[in-house]
């Protein structure tokens, strides 16, 4: 009887430290949103699903993905999300408008975003002025591509009401809208950029995913995906927080160990756009671009801040607290933790 008792218990109390975890955090279910999860702008948050990196820390987390970076922001903001795998520039972005976001662990040390344009329609293009008047397609009206396009542009000087700027998401309406000739350029991420270039149908004009030339375009270190918050999320739920930076950096830090084949058998199929190579090929190209520990570059806001005040004025007037837009402290921690995958 007492043995019969004893192997009962064994379950409980091997599913203890589990509960204690997740009892310790200040709110387990975490909601998430993202725009474009299938690109490898994201690819660590999608590495952190998928190895159970977000469950080994207790937490539950329901990832909603949207068309664009910039509904993911909405989503925050309007309170149907509690955290933002999104662009580092929109919490520069957000003060300037009275909203106080706070990037806590990063993702992507280069924005990965890369401006070409269409053979097809644009065949005698020569250089970048030569897009006014043109259609553009970006993810979503007001994301990081099309702030992106917006700095080439207006390094041409060309304003960004001279050109139409098209919502075409992230995935297979990207590669569509481009080949049927409904837009004239593109501003867009990988694998969408590797599967057109690859078939022809697309010259490329500044590419972002090469870290030393994202530097030169934005005139220093730009930081790019990440995970973002209310400062009063962070504030109420410091557990929480901690427990989302470990499961990330552990996940940068896996894919910076990873060959193509463990990319491959990780992600979900639908991301590979019907061709493992291309995939392949955007992974190789992207990779150095993503962060190997999660940690932002101290002159990293200041760059976003003056990327965004070269084509918004609202920003260029402003004064932004820099030091409030983002914070190491998360990811130094789990750092610690973490020192090895």
């Amino acid at each position: 009887m007492q043995r019969r008792s004893l192997i009962r218990l064994i379950p409980a109390t091997l599913a203890a430290p589990l509960f204690v975890r997740a009892q310790s955090l200040e709110k387990p279910k975490v909601s998430l949103a993202v725009g474009g999860k299938n690109l490898l702008y994201y690819l660590p948050l999608t590495i952190a699903e998928a190895l159970g990196y977000f469950k080994a820390e207790g937490l539950e987390v329901t990832i909603s993905d949207f068309a664009g970076g910039s509904q993911a922001l909405r989503a925050v903001i309007g309170g149907s999300a509690d955290v933002v795998s999104g662009a580092f520039e929109h919490t520069v972005n957000m003060q300037v408008k009275g909203q106080r976001l706070r990037a806590f662990v990063l993702q992507g040390r280069a924005p990965q975003i890369v401006l070409g344009v269409n053979p097809k329609t644009m065949p005698d293009f020569k250089s970048v002025a030569d897009l006014k008047g043109k259609k553009i397609g970006v993810t979503a009206p007001g994301s990081s591509t099309n702030v992106m396009a917006n700095f080439v542009l207006g390094k041409a000087g060309i304003k960004p009401n001279e050109v139409s700027f098209v919502g075409v998401g992230a995935s297979s309406g990207a590669v569509a809208a481009m080949r049927s000739g409904q837009i004239d350029a593109i501003s867009n991420l990988d694998p969408v950029i590797t599967l057109l270039a690859r078939s022809g149908d697309l010259k490329i004009v500044a590419d972002t995913r090469i870290v030393a030339e994202a530097d030169k375009v934005f005139g220093g270190p730009m930081p790019a995906g990440c995970l973002y918050t209310p400062q009063t999320f962070i504030d109420k739920n410091p557990a929480t927080v901690q427990a989302l930076a470990n499961a990330m950096v552990r996940a940068d830090k896996w894919i910076q160990q990873a060959g193509p084949a463990d990319i491959i058998k990780t992600v979900p199929e639908s991301y590979l756009l019907g061709d493992r190579a291309v995939y392949i090929d955007a992974f190789l190209a992207a990779k150095g671009a993503l962060s190997p520990d999660g940690m932002f570059p101290e002159a990293g806001a200041d760059t976003a801040r003056r990327a965004l005040a070269s084509i918004d004025p609202e920003v260029a007037k402003a004064t932004v607290d820099l030091k409030a837009v983002y914070t190491n402290d998360f990811v130094k921690k789990a750092n610690a933790k973490f020192p090895k995958v």
